[in-house]
Formats: C-alpha cells, structure tokens, sequence
C-alpha cells in the first residue's frame, strides 16, 4: 500500500493527465471546425461543411468530458489540498472565476451551434462558433494561469510577524511565468488538435486508397496545416518558456537540463550526446556564461531529477521532429503547387508520418506537464508551500486513487467507442471528375 501523500499526488497527475489530453482537443477542434465551415461558406464546397459538422459532434462529446474531468480536478484540490485552498484560495479564485464565465459562454453558443444547424442562416450560426472557439481557448488559459502562479507566486502580502496574510487576487496574471506558459499551453492544444485529427484522415487513407478522395483529403489537410504551421512556433515558444525556468526556476531548469555542478560554459546534452559550453551559448548568448547547476541548490529543495531530465527530453525531441516533419510537409506541398508532383495527400510515406505524428504531440504535452510539475517539487507553490504541508490529514487516500483509475479507464473506453462511431459515419460524395480539384493547403 502506497503512502497518503504518493497517493494524493498520483491521483492528480492522473486526473491531471486524463483531463488535459481530451481538454486541448476540446480547445482545439472549434478553431478547426469554425475553419471548415467558413472555407464551405465561402467556396460553397459541400465537403467542408459536411467535415464542419461531424467536428461539431466530436465537440460536443469533448465538451462533456473536459467539463466533468475538470469539475474532478477541481474538487480534488479541495479533498486532496485544503491547507494549499485556505491559504492561496484568494490567489487563483479569479483564475478559476474567470474560467467559469468563459465557460458557459462556451456551452451557451455550443447549444446554439449544435441545434442550429437547420434553424439558423449559414452566416448566423457560422458567427456562433466563433464564441465557442474563444470561450474553450480563454477557458484553458484562464486555468493555466493559476498553474503559472504556482510556478512563480507574486502579490503575497504578509504581516509585521512575517506571516502570510493576503494574496493579490491579480497574481495569476502577473506572475513571471505566465505569459510564456500561456503562449505554450495555446500553443500546445492548437498542436495536438490538428496532429490528431490529421493522423485520423492519415489512417483512412492509408488502410483504404478509395478514401484518398476530396473530402478526406480535405480533413487531413485543416488538420496538418494547424499542426505542423503551430510546430515552428511552438519550438520559438518553448525555447521562451526555458529561459524563463531558468531564470525564474533554476532548481528546474538544472533537472530539466541534467545541469549537476554550476559551471561557466555548460554543455548542451541531446540525449548520448555532449555540446561544450552550448547551452551557456543558448541561454545567454555567451560561451562563458555561469548556469546555476544542481550543486547550488539545498538538498531538501531539490525536485526528482531524473525523471525531469528524461520528461524535457522526450518534449524536446518530439519537437524537433515535428519540426523537421513540418519542414518535410512544406517542401512537398511547395513541389505539389509549383511543379505539379504528386499531391502529399497520395503519398504513402507522407501519409504514415502524418500517422505517427498523431499520438507524438499528446506525448510531448504530457512530458511537459510532468517536468512543470515535478520539477516544482518539493514545492506546491514555489518557495512558499511545500508539498507535504499542504496534504489533507484523511488517510486511506490509495482507495481513491484506485477507484479514479477505475473510472477513468471505463469513461476513456466509452469515449473512444463514442468517437470511433463518429469517424465512421456516411461521407459525401466527390462531385464530377470535370469539377474536381486539388484541396488547397
């Protein structure tokens, strides 16, 4: 039998982990449904409205599972945390007040949207997804921007004892880290999104060549684009968001970096391999520059560093390859467009890569998460609270944890079912070969 505070602390990372993959398609696949619809609208092509409203399903099921894993996670820092609730309460309140609000303004143009599709005029319920995706987008930053404060606390007010007695309830939206974690996580679910459901059209295509047609060819397109175009920018933003850790959080960044001793002129280490004084380089711009190493840092403040290292790596590397795939998939369509080569969309290297990139951003969000969250150990908020102190005095908490794995495995069976069914619904047809045309990128 685990310890409370091991249990407590795999149950959120579970949760955690449940919530966080089905939320960014929850915040992604408006932008991509909302695309369709308005290029159907304007080309008057039946195919993308038809793509636009089997999206709209797959919203609709992911709205309901982002809500109630996040309405879990929710209460699961007041069962799990309520000394880290009683005192920093006030300090993200607004964060999650916020959400709320983003919240039902997304499940209220949602309802519209669902229901409208033959009750309102093409350009009205167009307008409508418009609040879905903004709401679903503002709602998940709203929420990261307490995991930020977290990650870098500021507007603690104390008293004449020293004691902890307010909290600036703007502190979210202040804190060091929250634009580039901001930036990020929006990035993040734009990412996932169009990689997944690229990878879905990828695989139909790839298991049955009649379904290499204009409507397949089509969704793999909207999602590859929103994919692999956020992928550069991903990369410029994650390289931010790093020089902030280490600036802001250098316990961090010596775990994410394997950084043991301080030195000047740090090496760079990408997986076996060592870069003398790169990272230095990186960080500062100088081959000399001192980076703060594990050595500096009080034993007892110390996060788990292996896992850490191993976590930035797996995120890093997946970036990378994205990187290049983006690269790839450019120069293709590039050739498609100007040479006339053979569309990417009948290319079955191109189609398997497509496949396999699918699951490798959701890999690398989960990394991410991990080496935020770790990384920040012993600390649950940095420098202030630890862990520990912050922990409920219930005990039995493992009988939790094992019951959430319960749950969770049965509601992820029922929603990949769910989504399955929907990908294997009717398509449209292509119109005449005389009116045929190539998918734009």
């Amino acid at each position: 039998m685990i310890d409370d505070l091991t249990a407590a602390r795999e149950q959120m990372a579970l949760s955690l982990s449940f919530h966080i993959v089905f939320a960014v398609l929850g915040v992604g696949m408006p932008w991509l449904m909302l695309a369709a619809e308005w290029r159907g609208l304007r080309t008057g092509d039946a195919r993308w409205t038809a793509l636009a409203r089997r999206w709209s399903k797959a919203v609709a099921v992911l709205f309901a599972v982002g809500a109630v894993s996040g309405t879990v996670l929710s209460i699961e820092f007041g069962l799990l945390w309520p000394t880290f609730m009683e005192r920093f309460g006030a300090a993200i309140g607004l964060s999650f007040t916020l959400e709320s609000f983003a919240f039902f303004i997304e499940a209220i143009f949602l309802a519209l949207y669902l229901y409208g599709w033959e009750r309102l005029s093409p350009t009205v319920h167009l307008l409508c997804a418009v609040p879905v995706a903004l709401g679903g987008m503002a709602s998940a930053l709203f929420v990261t921007t307490a995991n930020a404060w977290m990650n870098g606390p500021v507007g603690l007010i104390t008293g004449p004892d020293g004691r902890l007695v307010a909290t600036e309830p703007l502190g979210p939206f202040l804190a060091s880290t929250a634009a580039p974690q901001l930036a990020h996580m929006g990035l993040a679910a734009l990412l996932c999104t169009g990689l997944a459901v690229a990878a879905v059209y990828a695989v139909a295509m790839l298991r049955d060549p009649a379904k290499r047609d204009g409507y397949h060819r089509r969704g793999l397109a909207a999602g590859a684009t929103l994919g692999l175009v956020t992928a550069p920018l991903q990369v410029l933003v994650g390289d931010w968001a790093t020089r902030a850790v280490a600036e802001y959080q250098p316990a961090k960044f010596a775990a994410m970096e394997g950084v043991t001793r301080t030195q000047d002129g740090a090496p760079f280490h990408a997986g076996p391999f060592e870069i003398p004084r790169l990272l230095s380089v990186l960080l500062y711009f100088d081959p000399n520059a001192r980076v703060v190493g594990m050595d500096a840092i009080p034993p007892p403040d110390r996060p788990p560093a292996a896992i850490t290292h191993l976590s930035f790596q797996v995120m890093v590397g997946i970036g990378t390859a994205l990187l290049a795939l983006a690269a790839w998939a450019a120069w293709l369509y590039w050739r498609h467009y100007r040479r006339g080569a053979a569309h990417p969309g009948t290319r079955r290297g191109f189609l398997l890569a497509m496949a396999l990139a699918g699951p490798a951003p959701f890999v690398a969000l989960l990394a991410g998460w991990i080496v935020t969250e770790v990384g920040r150990q012993p600390w649950i908020v940095y420098r202030v609270m630890r862990t520990p102190e912050a922990l409920t005095t219930q005990t039995g908490l493992a009988t939790y944890l094992y019951a959430t794995i319960a749950v969770y495995l049965a509601l992820s069976v029922g929603l990949v079912a769910i989504l399955r069914r929907i990908a294997r619904g009717p398509t449209p047809a292509d119109p005449a070969p005389a009116r045929a045309e190539e998918v734009p990128a």
